[in-house]
Formats: structure tokens, sequence, C-alpha cells
């Protein structure tokens, strides 16, 4: 019986960079555009999809409450 070969060396570095990056990413604050795209095309088909731009202002505002009123 044989064993599977391991994934080329290249692809596994770059899976684990993408998955930093996109850790990184969720604890600063800062949503995965390219999940919002996927998720937008999958559930929401036809529907107004935001700019890169205007995601991370979103997030942002969201994060930071922006419009929000706030005693301090």
């Amino acid at each position: 019986m044989s064993r599977p070969r391991p994934e080329p060396l290249g692809r596994r570095l770059r899976a684990a960079f993408a998955l930093a990056a996109a850790t990184l990413r969720a604890a600063a604050g800062v949503g995965d555009y390219e999940a919002y795209l996927r998720h937008q095309h999958a559930h929401h088909p036809g529907a107004p999809v935001l700019s890169r731009e205007e995601f991370f202002r979103k997030r942002q505002d969201a994060r930071y409450r922006r419009g929000a009123t706030r005693c301090c």
C-alpha cells in the first residue's frame, strides 16, 4: 500500500501565510473582503456588492462605532 504524497512545500507555505494573514486581519477587526465576496455571490446573487474601500470603511465604523453616541 502506498502512502499519499505530501503537498509541495510552496503550497503549504502559501496556505499557512493566508491563514496567518486572515487571523491577523480578524484580530485587528478588519474583515476579509474576499470572504465577503464569496458569501455575497453564494447567498445574495444579483445584490449590489460593496467596493473594497466601502467594505473597509463599514468594518471600521462597526469596530469603532462611529456615529454612535458615547459618554466617554
